[in-house]
């Protein structure tokens, strides 16, 4: 049988682990009573009292029982609530029996001030929960008001489609684009307009509120110019190119002196808001359900550390304390059910078309259960990986394709392409560690990432994606091997790399239901996102992908190589100098090798811009320094003097220098003179400190392998490109490294303010309607 600690460390929810019951310590506390009943007493002739007391004691509980008639039992503790209903305090009076135990009354203090924080932190969560849903049950009637008022003026436009007749208004929610005009503005004559406006005004003020941007303006004439937006944040670069789009539409192309009666809704706007709106409703659901399950744990914690405490003392103290605590707000109180029950019925009825079971899906998401074929699958592609390898070695060891003598064809060929995969898949294996140690130590990455816990990939499918695509490299470099030394013609067989990129990139952007279509589309979005960096809201995800492609910046050379290669028409020619001397080529490294810092660099100048933060400022700057790094590296190695030798050192050691501060004082939150645990941070998420003194070595050693382009370390006859590959392959196996702190880090900022849900932004918000 699972001990309760340890249930209740699995089951509770990691963010709001402060605000539960600190049963560890209580049992820490019913350990010292105990342990106090346990230790040996210095006289007999005290034992002999004592024990004649305890009798002396019993026999006068027995003598009021039946003087009382037995009706009643005397209670030995009391528990008194002082304050209000909102601050009400529990603090627990002893009986004179437990006035002298030291043990027992700390622990009852403990207990009373669990009891409190749960009862407080209950209170103001439930008060925040009912706060949003008042809000969004004002966001929802006004999203149908205003459909309400488009399908009116739709159908008014329309006339000869009236026999058609009006949605019920039960059933005007639901997003239907033959219902909505995308203009009905522009098709409506200027009465009607006018009529159309007061009734959006109308709508608006029914509920308390106007949308964002709306006012009412006299014109020269007299009469009234409305313009009403909706607030849409511009969190993709779709949403961000509308909205600049239509900015500049109003302010440059449209007269200002012609009456434009403002900015209409239409059916793509209400669209959006009805997402978030929909959103925000299925994060409150989310939240209540994480609040029912933070009251029936920490109920259960309060009921097994009273019994322990009734089997130590010898008491029978639970039943008066737990008639207390089932008194108590978090327990007692049924808002919180009353609201899921409301949320579940508008949600049904609004969003899932009265369609329950539809709504569960989106309230209660299903998680996938861990398939044992994944697990087989993992295994055996593994299994072939090991074998096609060690052929792969043999083969080439006994074909002399890597030896001296042999044409430098099958290196140039193999090398740039094949390293390539190689890269990305210790990257992605990585990757599933990360998961792994994650899931292992608790840390809510799918909550940080704003991943769908039904479709995010856990640690066992990364596995299986790395290995199936290492056994479909190394199996293509056999073929190709076999091929090239049995003596097949090199036009043909060098197309094999191209063939295989082909496919990858197929499979990528498949948009059938097959192999992880969710996670490969939703690959597809960040990096689209990364690449428009400056148009955006800048998310958890995106800038921590973009933090990969910054260590994986030979991967995207090999890629710049192995396109030229195809595209030249190298691998018919096998003229492989083609590329590596091209002018454009070599300019082409450069944009290359800034590309990943720049749009690192244009994440924080737009979270600056958003936040107002100036650490964002600082940290672009550490990318910026690394541009300046990874120029004076490239020109070096192209033109090596020592100018330029002095530039790789002085722009390298500096970006280092900012590098390591970053890491480890901003990223990791160590190195912290006045912390508890030296040199670290407050909260440590692993037990070991040592560990994370070893990682921070780690990091530093890693951090310095540039310093091989500049002493240009002689290891026996290896190959340059062997030793290049190692050091990206060192690169790659850092960012992992790091990645696991970033984001333990990034979770004890959460767990620091109880962040358990998503502040979804909604689309309509109060102001004043004078301007």
């Amino acid at each position: 049988m699972v001990k309760f600690s340890k249930e209740l460390q699995a089951q509770l929810i990691p963010e709001w682990k402060e605000a539960f019951v600190n049963y560890w310590q209580l049992k820490k506390n019913i350990k010292k009573i105990k342990l106090s009943q346990r230790a040996p007493q210095l006289d007999d002739r005290v034992d002999f009292r004592i024990s004649f007391l305890d009798r002396v004691s019993n026999i006068g509980r027995k003598i009021s029982s039946v003087v009382t008639g037995g009706g009643e039992k005397r209670e030995i503790i009391q528990v008194r609530g002082h304050g209000g209903d909102e601050e009400a305090l529990y603090e627990t009076d002893l009986d004179q029996l437990y006035s002298e135990r030291g043990e027992i009354k700390e622990f009852f203090q403990s207990l009373d001030e669990e009891l409190n924080k749960v009862d407080q932190f209950y209170k103001t969560k439930e008060r925040e929960f009912l706060e949003r849903g008042e809000i969004l049950n004002k966001q929802l009637q006004i999203l149908l008001d205003l459909k309400q008022v488009l399908h009116d003026r739709r159908r008014k436009s329309f006339p000869s489609r009236s026999d058609l007749g009006s949605l019920p208004r039960s059933n005007s929610s639901s997003v239907r684009g033959s219902e909505y005009s995308e203009s009905p503005a522009e098709s409506e004559e200027p009465q009607s307009e006018g009529s159309a406006v007061d009734d959006v005004i109308a709508a608006l003020e029914r509920n308390g509120l106007n949308v964002i941007g709306s006012g009412r303006h006299k014109t020269k004439k007299g009469n009234q110019k409305v313009g009403m937006r909706i607030d849409i944040p511009a969190t993709t670069p779709t949403r961000t190119i509308t909205a600049v789009t239509a900015m500049l539409w109003e302010d440059l192309v449209n007269n200002p002196k012609k009456e434009i009666r403002g900015d209409f809704i239409n059916r793509k706007k209400i669209q959006c808001a009805e997402k978030m709106i929909k959103g925000a409703f299925v994060e409150l659901y989310r939240g209540l359900g994480l609040l029912k399950t933070y009251s029936s744990l920490n109920m259960v914690a309060f009921t097994k550390i009273l019994k322990k405490f009734d089997k130590v003392a010898n008491q029978q103290a639970s039943g008066t304390y737990l008639k207390v605590v089932k008194r108590s707000h978090f327990i007692s109180s049924d808002k919180v059910v009353r609201l899921a029950d409301e949320v579940e019925s508008i949600f049904t009825k609004h969003f899932a078309n009265n369609d329950r079971k539809k709504a569960m899906k989106y309230l209660r998401p299903q998680q996938h259960k861990e398939s044992h074929m994944i697990t087989f699958l993992v295994g055996l592609f593994t299994g072939c990986f090991v074998t096609l390898f060690s052929i792969y070695a043999i083969l080439a060891h006994l074909s002399g394709m890597f030896s001296a003598t042999t044409e430098a064809g099958y290196v140039e060929t193999v090398y740039p392409i094949f390293s390539m995969f190689a890269l990305l898949s210790l990257h992605i294996f990585l990757y599933g560690c990360n998961l792994f140690m994650w899931k292992s130590t608790r840390i809510n990455y799918n909550f940080i990432f704003e991943f769908s816990p039904s479709t995010s990939l856990k640690y066992r499918d990364v596995f299986l994606i790395c290995t199936s695509f290492m056994t479909m490299v190394v199996g293509a470099m056999v073929v190709h091997l076999l091929l090239r030394s049995n003596g097949f013609s090199p036009r043909h067989v060098d197309a094999i790399p191209g063939i295989l990129l082909l496919f990858f990139t197929g499979l990528l952007i498949c948009p059938f239901n097959i192999f992880y279509r969710s996670s490969r589309y939703c690959f597809m979005r960040i990096v689209r996102n990364i690449i428009c960096s400056p148009f955006y809201k800048v998310l958890m995800v995106d800038f921590f992908m973009a933090d990969q492609l910054t260590s994986q910046i030979p991967l995207l050379r090999h890629m710049e190589f192995t396109t030229c290669y195809f595209l030249a028409g190298s691998f018919k020619t096998h003229q492989y100098d083609t590329c590596t001397s091209s002018k454009l080529y070599k300019e082409l490294a450069y944009v290359i090798s800034f590309l990943p810092y720049y749009w690192r660099a244009m994440q924080c100048a737009r979270r600056w811009f958003d936040e107002g933060d100036i650490n964002h400022i600082a940290n672009l700057g550490k990318y910026v320094s690394a541009m300046l790094a990874a120029g004076a590296r490239l020109t070096y190695a192209m033109h090596p003097s020592p100018l330029w030798l002095g530039m790789v050192i002085a722009t390298s050691s500096g970006a280092t220098v900012y590098q390591l501060y970053w890491d480890f004082v901003k990223d990791w939150g160590l190195l912290n003179p006045k912390s508890k645990n030296r040199w670290l941070r407050d909260d440590l998420i692993l037990k070991r400190n040592s560990i994370y003194y070893f990682s921070i070595g780690f990091n530093f050693v890693l951090r310095l392998a540039w310093v091989e382009t500049v002493l240009h370390l002689n290891i026996g006859k290896m190959d340059y490109r062997l030793l290049d590959f190692f050091l990206a392959s060192l690169e790659i196996i850092r960012r992992g490294h790091w990645n696991f702190y970033r984001l333990e880090n990034e979770h004890l900022n959460n767990v620091g303010e109880f962040r358990a849900v998503k502040a979804v932004p909604l689309p309509f918000r109060g102001m004043d309607s004078d301007d």
